[in-house]
């Protein structure tokens, strides 16, 4: 099936921008600057905890089940950079993802994660996807994945997620 809809989850606070959680609403920022031809760019307004509520009704309008959508969400039990497309499966703990899920009724919900891990030792998940990357490196680093999970999008709307899952899967950007 080809993709209607791209999804990017985030927070809508000016203060959550550039957060680590907001990885997917940066990916839709950048693709609204040069747009995929007959595919919708998504922010979810509401926050992330909630997502499945506007994303839910925003199908519901346009008439796209859930394999139309692709999510991008950020997943820090993976590396920095290293995106993981999923045709389906439980949310992993993501409570935006685990939003989406409760409000469409199935797990069949193709996703994007990017990486944005490891959580430092004794450092509580919940703090660290709120905090921004940390480091000169770590920003220059988001800085030059962004552009590529773009292109990850791009190709997973003109070619299929399956070509996009067997080129990129598990790749460290």
């Amino acid at each position: 099936m080809p993709i209607k809809m791209v999804v990017g989850l985030g927070n809508p606070d000016e203060k959550y921008a550039m957060t680590r959680h907001n990885v997917g609403y940066r990916v839709i920022d950048l693709l609204k600057k040069n747009p995929p031809s007959r595919v919708k760019l998504f922010k979810p307004e509401g926050y992330m905890n909630s997502s499945g509520i506007s994303v839910a009704e925003m199908m519901r309008r346009n008439g796209y089940k859930p394999n139309d959508i692709l999510v991008v969400c950020d997943d820090f039990s993976i590396p920095l950079g290293t995106p993981r497309i999923r045709l389906s499966g439980s949310s992993g703990g993501h409570n935006g993802l685990d939003s989406i899920i409760q409000s469409l009724g199935t797990q069949e919900i193709p996703r994007l994660r990017v990486g944005i891990g490891p959580v430092p030792l004794g450092k509580d998940p919940a703090d660290f996807v709120l905090e921004p990357f940390a480091g000169r490196d770590e920003r220059a680093k988001v800085e030059i994945v962004i552009p590529l999970i773009t292109q990850i999008v791009e190709e997973a709307i003109t070619s299929s997620l399956e070509v996009a899952m067997n080129r990129y899967n598990n790749r460290s950007l």
